[in-house]
């Protein structure tokens, strides 16, 4: 196992890198925008390939590296199911799994920080984001915080996990690196409460400063989407209307880069094949499946929100599949336009 935390001193922030192994897959947890080139640099000498970058909810005090990673890296860029985030390519909800080789992260929905703040369990221990930090809690008095939901969170979810779980939070500011949530449970002075009134009344009259990064690190977290209109520009896109009328054509192949999870809960496109987004790369390659399904029929990706099939279209295109395209919106779209959906 390769586990790395890494520490942006600006903002307090913790990111966590983890993989199974050299030379296989890695995710990224909390990402900072401003130290992505050193993530990147990381990647490269342990000799592992990012797929997935997660944020654990919607930041306030810094800008998220997920649009920059999945720019640099064509990572899968992961939320709740919650978040305002504009665009990410997967959101996940409470009770699933986030799967990497060799690597699967649980999910808990952990609201009360903010409304869409998750925590990921994974073995012996759980990344909290700013649910529960070291000695603390995350404060609830902005982007929808709310002190009930997180003494909720907390003392039935969390804290419901083993005492010895070890506990990464999303930001410390006193040098603490890592705690348990047996200690926590102990000595967290916030959490020694006799209700969830008294946390209530906690929360209220801490009078915390808005983070100096607030005004700008919000709005930019909203708006971290691959620009799809620029893939539609180059002529790669297909729209909803225009899918319906492709997919009885014998020239043409519908390609479903989503995961088994998201096919079970959303739903397919009747007559799609089935190649998730992190084979892509093998079967483009020549004597790939795709590559040799591409030289006689026309491919259309697609994916969630359109994200993994905008990136694949241009893989696919600089493999030389000329008449490759990808829906536009993703499966998103196609259910609100009503599209034939196969359960």
């Amino acid at each position: 196992m390769i586990f790395r935390q890494l520490f942006d001193s600006v903002s307090g922030t913790y990111s966590y890198l983890i993989a199974s192994r050299h030379g296989g897959e890695a995710l990224i947890i909390d990402p900072v925008l401003e130290k992505v080139d050193r993530y990147i640099q990381l990647l490269n000498e342990l000799d592992v390939r990012l797929v997935k970058a997660i944020d654990t909810h919607l930041h306030a005090d810094h800008i998220t590296g997920l649009g920059a990673l999945r720019d640099r890296t064509l990572c899968i860029t992961v939320m709740g199911e919650q978040t305002k985030a504009d665009l990410v390519s997967m959101r996940v909800g409470d009770g699933e799994h986030i799967d990497i080789d060799g690597v699967s992260l649980g999910v808990i929905y952990t609201p009360g920080h903010t409304d869409d703040s998750y925590s990921f369990t994974m073995g012996d221990r759980v990344f909290t984001g700013d649910t529960l930090l070291i000695r603390g809690t995350g404060r609830t008095d902005f982007q929808n915080g709310d002190a009930r939901a997180q003494y909720d969170s907390i003392f039935s979810r969390l804290l419901k996990l083993p005492d010895e779980t070890l506990v990464y939070p999303a930001h410390d500011y006193k040098g603490e690196t890592v705690s348990t949530i047996g200690e926590e449970r102990a000595f967290n002075p916030r959490l020694q409460v006799k209700s969830v009134d008294d946390y209530v009344e906690l929360m209220s009259k801490l009078n915390l400063p808005n983070p100096k990064m607030m005004d700008t690190a919000v709005p930019a977290n909203m708006r971290v989407g691959l620009a799809q209109d620029e893939v539609e520009r180059r002529g790669w896109s297909v729209r909803t209307e225009d899918l319906a009328t492709l997919l009885d054509r014998r020239g043409v192949a519908i390609v479903d880069l989503r995961e088994d999870r998201e096919r079970a809960k959303q739903g397919e496109i009747p007559g799609s094949l089935h190649v998730p987004y992190g084979s892509l790369g093998e079967t483009l390659k020549p004597g790939g499946a795709l590559r040799e399904l591409g030289a006689t029929k026309t491919l259309v990706f697609y994916c969630a929100f359109g994200e993994r099939s905008a990136m694949a279209v241009q893989v696919a295109q600089e493999a030389g599949l000329k008449s490759a395209r990808h829906l536009n919106g993703g499966i998103s779209e196609w259910r609100k336009e009503k599209g034939l959906i196969r359960a």
